[in-house]
């Protein structure tokens, strides 16, 4: 029920930045995460943000380059990402539902996804 409108994928050289932002609408929720699916993989958990506590969640191969963040006046979520790496090469979507701390992580937890933004990384 939630609406999500993602922006700020691109191709960009390994090194690089890109800052990808989520806009949500509609009814309320409790967290927003982004996952990312390659070519071949399973999509997989990046990073998540839980509003009541604003606890925040990474996958360890991003751990210390990407970073969430939440702008509660604009209610959106925004993940930098920095030193990127040709294995960041993937469709990032992000996503938002009701949450627990145990759950972030999982995909099933969310229940409202955005389209996705394709985010290459060259080498």
């Amino acid at each position: 029920q939630v609406q999500l409108v993602e922006s700020g994928g691109g191709l960009v050289q390994a090194g690089g930045s890109l800052r990808l932002s989520c806009a949500a609408s509609g009814r309320s929720f409790t967290g927003m995460g982004w996952f990312r699916q390659a070519p071949g993989r399973e999509r997989e958990f990046v990073a998540a943000f839980k509003t009541s506590d604003r606890s925040t969640r990474y996958a360890d191969s991003v751990k210390g380059r990407f970073t969430i963040s939440r702008d509660n006046a604009k209610n959106t979520v925004t993940l930098q990402m920095d030193g990127l790496k040709p294995e960041d090469t993937a469709v990032y979507y992000c996503a938002a539902g009701r949450v627990i701390s145990s759950s972030m992580t999982s995909q099933s937890a969310y229940t409202s996804w955005g389209q996705g933004t394709q985010v290459t990384v060259s080498s």
